[in-house]
């Protein structure tokens, strides 16, 4: 059984087990991917930066938190989840601690955080590595709860801006390089990789042409870029937004800003769960239309607390639903022993889809002073993927 401890080893040997470990280094690494986005206002102060230049600070990591994900499942199918959770987590430390000591330096602000995307790309690890322990019945509720360690944006919206007002920028980016250490040294100890699991020793090239040649991988690929995109986007430009279309503190956009992941880290295992019993279809068309309805609603830029706080815990959990509902569905589709590359490609077109957004709005809001036209374009691509997801797995 899946769940049997392995005997041959001391490390945790259970389904649950692993995915707790798994969940919990995804949180960690997805918080120090985000290091960047709540501290943007002290940023834009302290270098005296436009809102587009802004923007471009904020969407660095994403960009290689995104594409970085594409060879780091392919590696997850050759050497497994506990390796790579590793590996990951050490890599990390080096461009956190960097950016921790650059804060005088846009221009090494923007090369550092481009190298703390390799953070984000924990996420190619953690599907594979949760979906080979448990039976296909269960696992959308493994991915969607595994999907929950995203909350590590809500962590570091919340906690980031307060904990570099009492302890300054590089003793808080020194205590993220400890954390992320000890994770590491978790993972390498008591994690392993699923009994059933096997690594596959070809080539990796080949191996990515087989997944891009599979129509699942483009078609699960678009859903993500809009759930998980949209998410990804909120996370890191919301507090910028909050500070420039509402003027709330940088602590107190942080606060909303951690509000907001909260909301779609719950919605995700829900939606992995719901897929399991009404179909992950259903749960994508569902997220899709809501996440359409809430962006009308803050296009037309309504009061702070409500409706506009509202309707961002509204689309919060809209977006998180369809986050779990999409890897339910590549779960479904796409055969064990290939999951690894393919979840790599979507992670990498969901990461991509939320580093443009961020730009879009800064340039938005630096042309016209405010952001209805980026909402509007949110809620006619939200519209779009719905009618196509209703059309494309009508027999799923």
């Amino acid at each position: 059984m899946r769940a049997e401890v392995g005997k041959a080893s001391g490390r945790t040997g259970t389904a649950n087990g692993n995915l707790a470990l798994a969940t919990a280094a995804f949180a960690l690494t997805f918080w120090a991917w985000n290091l960047v986005a709540p501290l943007s206002r002290t940023y834009t102060e302290h270098l005296d930066l436009s809102p587009a230049r802004t923007s471009l600070l904020v969407a660095v990591p994403v960009l290689v938190g995104s594409l970085g994900r594409i060879p780091v499942g392919a590696l997850t199918d050759r050497y497994g989840g506990r390796v790579m959770f590793t590996a990951v987590g050490l890599v990390s430390i080096v461009p956190t601690f960097l950016v921790g000591v650059s804060g005088d330096s846009y221009g090494m602000l923007l090369l550092w955080g481009f190298f703390l995307g390799i953070a984000g790309t924990s996420f190619a690890v953690g599907i594979p590595f949760v979906s080979a322990w448990f039976e296909p019945g269960r696992r959308g509720f493994a991915t969607g709860v595994f999907g929950a360690g995203m909350g590590g944006t809500a962590l570091s919206a919340f906690l980031t801006p307060l904990l570099v007002e009492r302890l300054g920028l590089f003793t808080t980016h020194l205590l993220m390089c400890a954390a992320l250490a000890a994770v590491s040294a978790l993972m390498w100890a008591f994690s392993r990789d699923a009994p059933d699991w096997r690594p596959r020793t070809g080539a990796a090239l080949p191996r990515m042409r087989e997944a891009v040649r599979l129509k699942a991988t483009w078609q699960a690929s678009l859903l993500y870029a809009v759930a998980f995109g949209g998410f990804v986007a909120f996370s890191t430009y919301l507090p910028t937004l909050l500070t420039t279309a509402y003027d709330f503190a940088q602590t107190d956009a942080g606060m909303r800003t951690a509000g907001f992941a909260i909301a779609a880290v719950a919605a995700r295992p829900v939606g992995g769960v719901l897929s399991d019993r009404i179909g992950p279809v259903r749960v994508c068309l569902a997220s899709f239309l809501g996440t359409c309805v809430f962006a009308i609603v803050l296009a037309l830029h309504p009061p702070a607390e409500f409706p506009a706080g509202l309707s961002f815990v509204l689309i919060a959990i809209s977006l998180g639903l369809g986050t779990g509902g999409v890897f339910a569905l590549v779960a479904k589709l796409v055969e064990p022993s290939r999951v690894g590359t393919v979840t790599g490609l979507v992670g990498a077109a969901g990461g991509l889809g939320g580093y443009f957004p961020p730009l879009l709005m800064g340039a938005v809001y630096q042309a016209t002073g405010e952001y209805t036209l980026g909402f509007v374009l949110l809620a006619a691509v939200s519209v779009a993927v719905a009618l196509y997801t209703s059309r494309a797995f009508r027999q799923t």
